[in-house]
């Protein structure tokens, strides 16, 4: 049952990469962030209510606070980028985001294994590969790199974050409260966006998008066609992050952590079949690589 339900969390979490980048592509990439988590933030708090989870509550919810300041940062890094670059590419080397909470464990006393070691250095290798000849030339390959790793920094930190938070059970309290603190988080940050850019949203390419609605317009027309892919790909987080907890709990920690590192397969092979991507021999390695060496940290 531990490997299923991490499976299913794997598969349910490429799909969402996957149904985010694409959509990044045609909407500005923070309207992406903040829509899919209200669908998320919605789900989870009326989870927690019907289930009285509130009870749960304790000063570690902080840390759950701060994993929804950084996660808002994290995805949008994580949108543009797939919106920019190959998503075979792109969706393995934020597997790397496991080396943040490897790494916190190694600032409280844990010592590397060798199995740790080497995983760090195969996946430096394959991100250093993966970031290979990209479109648009070498400026473009170091911006989609950056955003890129940055974003594995922010999930990295949101999964250290997450795990402070919920030690002491009431895990899907933390996840409410996380959802709900990247909802304010980037709805500020969108509201204070549109009040200075005038009277037009930017695409990713920017160019203008449409009219920005006042605050009784009602969404943008472009939004709301995509309000029911946007609601998708926050369901599939929500129940992703279920399954996850579910198999973390009834088995192996370590098997749930591995089997669910698999999502960026997913989302490289949807968007093999639906954009068609191609990418050099060399990026392929390098994603593998990273997968790889990531495998390796998680298992370790």
């Amino acid at each position: 049952m531990t490997a299923l339900l991490a499976l299913c969390a794997s598969l349910l979490w490429g799909l969402a990469d996957f149904g985010g980048g694409a959509l990044a592509r045609r909407l500005p990439a923070l309207t992406v962030v903040v829509a899919s988590q209200a669908v998320a933030a919605a789900v989870l708090l009326a989870a927690v209510l019907a289930t009285g989870g509130w009870t749960d509550a304790s000063p570690a919810l902080w840390y759950a606070v701060a994993a929804g300041v950084v996660g808002p940062f994290a995805l949008l890094a994580f949108y543009r980028a797939l919106a920019l670059g190959p998503m075979g590419v792109v969706s393995p080397l934020t597997t790397v985001a496991v080396a943040v909470p490897v790494g916190v464990g190694l600032a409280l006393g844990d010592r590397p294994g060798p199995g740790q070691i080497a995983g760090a250095a195969v996946a430096v290798a394959g991100v250093v590969l993966a970031a290979g000849p990209e479109r648009g030339g070498p400026s473009a390959a170091r911006g989609t790199l950056l955003l890129t790793l940055g974003a594995a920094l922010g999930f990295g930190s949101v999964l250290a974050l997450i795990a402070h938070a919920s030690t002491g059970g009431g895990l899907l309290l933390v996840l409410c409260v996380q959802r709900v603190c990247n909802v304010a988080v980037g709805g500020a940050v969108l509201l204070a966006g549109r009040r200075g850019s005038g009277s037009a949203d930017r695409s990713p390419d920017g160019t203008a998008f449409g009219p920005t609605s006042g605050p009784t317009d009602g969404p943008a027309p472009g939004l709301r066609a995509q309000l029911p892919a946007l609601t998708a790909i926050g369901l599939s987080d929500v129940v992703a992050n279920g399954a996850f907890a579910l198999a973390s709990h009834r088995g192996s920690a370590t098997v749930a952590a591995v089997l669910s590192s698999l999502y960026p397969v997913v989302t490289a092979l949807m968007a093999r079949g639906v954009f068609k991507e191609r990418l050099r021999p060399v990026q392929v390695v390098g994603a593998g690589l990273a997968v790889a060496g990531t495998l390796l940290l998680a298992s370790a």
